[in-house]
Parts: C-alpha cells; structure tokens; sequence
C-alpha cells in the first residue's frame, strides 16, 4: 500500500511572539519572546495533479495564519490561573498578584490553555486543515505541525483529518 507525505519547513515560515507560561505550582515565567520557525508535514491520497497538496497552497495558508501570530503577545484565554480580560483598546492579564496590560492590537487571545510550543503547534494544524479544506475543497488525512522555539527546542501535534 502506497502511503503519500510532503514536508514544508522554509525559512519564511518564521513569526516573533512574546508569551508566558505557568509551569505548575503556582509558578510563571516572566514575559519572554521567541523566534519560532514552523514546518508542515500532510499525508493523503494523490490527487488528479498527482500531489497529496499544492505547495503553494500550504505555504500561503501558513503565512496567512502564522502572520497573524507575528509580532504579537499571545495570550491563553482557557488557563485556569491566568485571567485575560479583553477590552476596545487594551487587554489586561493577571495571575496571583501579577498583572499586565498590553494594547489591544498588539495582543491575540487564543483559545488554549497555555501557550506553549505544543498548544501553538496545535491552533496551527487546526488554522492549516480549515484553511486548506476552504481553499481545496479537500482536507488532508494528517498533518503534522512543528514549532521550533529555539534551535534544537521543537514540539510537534499531529492531527488525522476527517
């Protein structure tokens, strides 16, 4: 049985975001940013052009949805501990006695529960089927996502199609 994978890792598929993470016990990391790097792997049958996905498909949906990742503080609005309250013009955060408050524009509030490189690999993959299901009208059996913080610091999420 034959079995079709393509693998897209380009160095445009790059966005710079600050974040923080709690790490149990109470305990958060100070506001931090990465340089994060995204690859793409998708699996499927071959399609009448004899790929499993256009390329060009795949990077543009990419760029669309990491670029709205790009330059941004990214916030976790499903966290037990840390409570994003969203208004017009700004957004602030509080975990204990902590507390921020970032411009409204500057910040992007995703639903996940932390926003560690496995929670973001995961809102990519969900954004890339969606995406690629919209524009193709097909949806890949897999894909696989991998969020690179920093060299050799990567988290992958692997998500099967319906």
């Amino acid at each position: 049985m034959e079995e079709f994978h393509v693998r897209i890792s380009k160095d445009e598929l790059t966005f710079s975001a600050g974040h923080f993470i709690t790490l149990g016990d109470g305990v958060c990391e100070r506001l931090h940013g990465h340089n994060y790097r995204v690859a793409a792997e998708l699996a499927g049958p071959l399609d009448k052009n004899c790929y499993v996905v256009d390329f060009l498909v795949v990077i543009k949906a990419l760029k669309d949805i990491i670029g709205r990742l790009d330059h941004r503080m990214l916030l976790p609005t499903d966290h037990s501990s840390i409570k994003v309250a969203a208004g017009d013009d700004q957004v602030e955060v509080t975990f204990g006695d902590r507390r921020w408050v970032f411009p409204r524009e500057e910040c992007v509030l995703l639903p996940v529960k932390n926003t560690t490189a496995e929670l973001l690999a995961k809102h990519i993959a969900e954004n890339l089927l969606d995406s690629l299901e919209s524009s193709t009208s097909r949806r890949p059996e897999m894909v696989r996502i991998e969020v690179e913080e920093c060299a050799g610091m990567s988290a992958f999420c692997e998500l099967r199609g319906e």
